[in-house]
C-alpha cells in the first residue's frame, strides 16, 4: 500500500480473528489510518474514526482520511464507524450545522465507512429528534451510534426508547459519569433496557484496560476506548514541542485481551 511502511501493511483476516475476543465488540478512537491499522492488528473489532480527539474530543474527519482508512482496513472484518461533529462545544446545532452534519454523513458514507457517530441535542438538554432524524435518514440505512452526548439528558432509560424509535443501533456512554468505570451502576440499570430494545450499549469515557472485567459485568455489549500515548515531534514553524497523540499497541492488546478473559 502506497505510504504505508512494510511492517504496517495490511493485517489479514486470520491475524485479527486471533486476538478478538467473542460477543462483546471492542472500539477504539482512531485518528489516523496508523492508528487504524494498530487497532485491528491488536483486537478490534470497530474503529470510531476522528480528529482532533485529545483538544475537543473529536471532530468530523476529512473524507480523504476516512477513504485511506476503508482502503487500509478492507478485508479485515474490522467496521469503519466515522464521529460526525462540526466543531467543539455542546450539541444544540443551528440549521447551518445541521446540513452540515447531513452532508458529512452522506460523505463519509460514500467514503467508505460502514458507519457514523451522531448526537444532537436541544437547549433543555433532550434528543433534538428533529436533528437525529435528518442524520439517520442521511445514513441511508447504515449503523448509527448515538455518542456521549446522552451522558447529559435526564431520563436514560426513556431516551434509550426515543433512540431506537429514531433507528440508532448503538448508544455510546459512561452511565452519565466522569468516567465509564465510575458508571458501572448505571449501566448496569440501563444494560437490561437497552437489551430489550434491540440496542447495543457501549460503554466509553475514561475506560482503561482494568476496567474492562467491571464494565462486562455491568451488562454492556461493546467496550470503547482511545487508548492514545502522546510522542514528541517537531514544533515546526508554529512552535510549540509537537507532541502528538499515537494510538498504544499494548492498550489495544491489553483491552482485547481482558475481554478475551472474561469472554
Amino acid at each position: 500500500m502506497p505510504g504505508v511502511a512494510p511492517n504496517d501493511a495490511r493485517p489479514t483476516a486470520p491475524e485479527i480473528a486471533s486476538e478478538i475476543s467473542s460477543g462483546i465488540a471492542l472500539e477504539i478512537a482512531v485518528q489516523d489510518v496508523a492508528g487504524a491499522l494498530v487497532a485491528a492488528r491488536h483486537g478490534a473489532q470497530r474503529i470510531e474514526l476522528c480528529v482532533a480527539l485529545a483538544a475537543t474530543g473529536g471532530l468530523t474527519p476529512s473524507a480523504g482520511l476516512v477513504a485511506a482508512v476503508a482502503d487500509a482496513l478492507a478485508g479485515t472484518g474490522v467496521g469503519v464507524h466515522v464521529l460526525v461533529r462540526p466543531r467543539p462545544g455542546g450539541f444544540v446545532y443551528d440549521d447551518a450545522e445541521v446540513d452540515v452534519q447531513v452532508r458529512d454523513v452522506r460523505a463519509v458514507l460514500d467514503a467508505g465507512a460502514d458507519g457514523v457517530v451522531v448526537g444532537a441535542l436541544t437547549a433543555d438538554g433532550q434528543v433534538d429528534a428533529a436533528v437525529l432524524d435528518a442524520l439517520v435518514a442521511a445514513a441511508r440505512g447504515a449503523d448509527v451510534t448515538f455518542h456521549r452526548a446522552f451522558d447529559v439528558v435526564g431520563d436514560r432509560a426513556e431516551t434509550l426508547r426515543a433512540l431506537h424509535r429514531a433507528g440508532v443501533r448503538r448508544v455510546l456512554t459512561s452511565g452519565g459519569a466522569p468516567s465509564a468505570g465510575a458508571g458501572v451502576a448505571e449501566l448496569a440499570r440501563l444494560a437490561p433496557v437497552a437489551t430489550s430494545l434491540g440496542i447495543e450499549l457501549m460503554a466509553g469515557g475514561g475506560v482503561a484496560p482494568d476496567d474492562v472485567a467491571a464494565l462486562v459485568a455491568a451488562g454492556v455489549d461493546a467496550v470503547h476506548l482511545s487508548a492514545r500515548r502522546s510522542v514528541a515531534g517537531d514544533g515546526g514553524p508554529g512552535g510549540g514541542d509537537g507532541a502528538r497523540d499515537v494510538t498504544d499497541a499494548a492498550v489495544v492488546a491489553a483491552a482485547a485481551a481482558a475481554l478475551g478473559a472474561v469472554a
